[in-house]
């Protein structure tokens, strides 16, 4: 069975909303850019190499299915190559290669594909299917990189859920420019705690 692992820049006050900047909102670009931070170039490439798959949302696919294909280098050529799933029901002709659109109900695609599947299957941006995903306990692992900045507004990645999602603590990296890597595993029972 895979693991899925949620894997996201967040602000301090949880916001997700257009990190690179190049979607419009008005606090956006909040990231950065990543090939300026060795740090956050190694995780990325460390986590796609790891990555036996990619679980997107449509919005997410499309971003990174408009920059990554002509890109290259060492992480470009992994996510190029990486198998990618799309939760959508609006999407017909991905055009990313070795991309799948998941349709019908996306709980039990993405219930179905992680019973499948061995190793680790990696959820970037995508807040809305990972909300979907927690609230349904089908993520594993959470994998922040929390931003020193506060923007008081924009999409959360975190929604209500219905319960409660115990996590437990695995790592904490301490990055230039005062990013901080959080990994937390969830905590399904009692005895996992």
């Amino acid at each position: 069975m895979a693991k899925i692992v949620v894997s996201d820049n967040v602000t301090l006050d949880g916001v997700i909303s257009d990190p690179a900047g190049d979607e419009g909102f008005r606090a956006g670009g909040w990231v950065g850019l990543i090939k300026n931070s060795p740090q956050l170039g190694r995780l990325a490439l460390d986590e796609a190499l790891e990555a036996e798959a990619w679980l997107l949302g449509r919005r997410s696919y499309e971003w990174f299915a408009a920059r990554w294909p002509s890109r290259n280098g060492e992480l470009a050529d992994r996510l190029n190559a990486v198998p990618k799933y799309v939760v959508s029901s609006t999407l017909e002709h991905p055009a990313w290669n070795n991309s799948t659109v998941l349709k019908g109900d996306a709980l039990n695609q993405v219930s179905t594909l992680k019973q499948q599947m061995d190793g680790t299957i990696v959820v970037p941006a995508s807040f809305q299917l990972v909300r979907s995903l927690i609230e349904h306990d089908l993520v594993d692992e959470l994998r922040l990189k929390v931003f020193p900045i506060v923007l008081g507004t924009g999409e959360r990645l975190f929604g209500q859920t219905t319960q409660s999602k115990p996590m437990r603590l695995l790592e904490i990296q301490t990055l230039e420019g005062g990013i901080t890597y959080l990994a937390y595993q969830s905590v399904r029972n009692a005895s996992d705690r």
